[in-house]
Formats: C-alpha cells, structure tokens, sequence
C-alpha cells in the first residue's frame, strides 16, 4: 500500500483500523491527533508510533487501555511509569513482562496486580520471587502461586503449608523434600483428595495419607 501523506485520509484509514497508521509518513507517525485515533482504535498501532509519541504518556495510556500488551512499544522512561503499568495489566496481567526491571521489583505494585493475576507473579523480580514474606502474603491468598516463588521457597515448610491448606495441587510445586513431608502431604490431601498423586511414593504408601485422601475424594 502507497504510504498516505494526507492527514484527513489517515485519520479516516485510522479510525476504521488502527493498523493503518504502518502506512503513514514520518510526518503523520509524529502527528499527536492520528496517533491518539489510531490506537484507540488498535493498541499495537503504537508500534508504529513516532519515537516521541511512545513517550508521550496520554498517548501510551490509551494505548494500554485497548492493549496491555502496548506497553512493549512504550518509551523506557513510560515502562517505569506506576499508572502506565498498572492500566497495562489491568488490561492484561501478563503485560508485566514489560514493565522496568525497577517496577517488577516493586513489592506493592506486584500485590497490587497478583490479587487480580496470579500468571502475572511469573514476570516479577527473582528478588521478590524470593522474598519470603511477600511469597507467604500470596500463597495465602492463592497457594497455586506457589509454582512462581523460588526453590529455596518451594522448599521451606511454612510456606508450603500455607499454600497447599489454600489449595492442595499446590502440593505440585513443593520441593521433593517437601513432598517427601508427612504433615505437608497430609494438609494437602485433606484439601484436595487427588493431590496424593504429587506425594512421594513412600507417602502414597503411608496409610493415613492414604486413608486422608480417599476420605476427601474417593477417587484419589
């Protein structure tokens, strides 16, 4: 397609498909006003956005409102921007991923966003990923978010504990050790009868486990 250098043809190609703006000139790529219409319309058009309009915050907050995902094509100095970040994933919980390394680390920010999406757990910081307060504070909430936390983590009882008392297949993510734990096995199946298959086979071999998960769930 011939690239449009007219502004009123590019503000109508626009507002019937954001994507279109991929046809504009430098000049209109620049143009506040065709940026704005095309990525209400299509958040991705801020791929095609001018360098300056990916820094500009109204322009990237409509982006990340029809997009999450937009926020790949944000300015560095926008992906550590709070509101900017927090639209994303309210959008989309996995568009954490490209937030600022600083933001991702952000232990408020991330409780904020896991209370909503848990999957979004996966991009936060290795730092907090091991920080054993903030892992405790989520698995209490979700214990299936024990699969995000760290080995060292996965391996301390107390939090194992408190993840499998909110949902027994967290018991999926425990460390062997763990698994291997007859009081951690037990307040998983006691939870949810069908979490004996993650248990060690010395414990699928325990009868009290056993009997603790067929009383829950005689399929187990």
């Amino acid at each position: 397609m011939k690239i449009i250098t007219n502004k009123e043809e590019l503000l109508e190609a626009v507002k019937k498909d954001g994507i279109a703006l991929q046809y504009a000139s430098k000049r209109l790529r620049d143009n506040k006003e065709v940026v704005l219409t095309a990525v209400k319309q299509n958040g991705y058009a801020l791929y095609f956005a001018s360098e300056r309009l990916q820094d500009n915050k109204e322009v990237v907050l409509e982006a990340v409102k029809e997009d999450g995902f937009a926020l790949e094509y944000a300015s560095e100095r926008l992906q550590n921007d709070k509101e900017i970040v927090l639209e994303a994933v309210e959008n989309d919980g996995l568009a954490l991923q490209f937030a600022s390394d600083e933001l991702k680390n952000d232990k408020e920010l991330i409780l904020t966003i896991v209370e909503n999406d848990k999957w979004a757990l996966d991009f936060a910081s290795d730092e907090l990923k091991n920080d054993k307060e903030f892992i405790l504070e989520i698995v209490k909430n979700d214990g299936f978010a024990l699969q995000f936390a760290s080995d060292r983590l996965r391996d301390d009882k107390e939090i194992v504990l408190e993840a499998v008392e909110k949902d027994g297949w967290a018991l999926a993510y425990a460390s062997k050790e763990l698994k291997n734990n007859k009081e951690v096995v037990l307040k998983a199946v006691e939870n949810e009868g069908w979490a004996l298959q993650y248990a060690s086979e010395e414990l699928k071999n325990d009868k009290e486990v056993v009997l603790t998960a067929v009383e829950k769930d005689g399929r187990a």
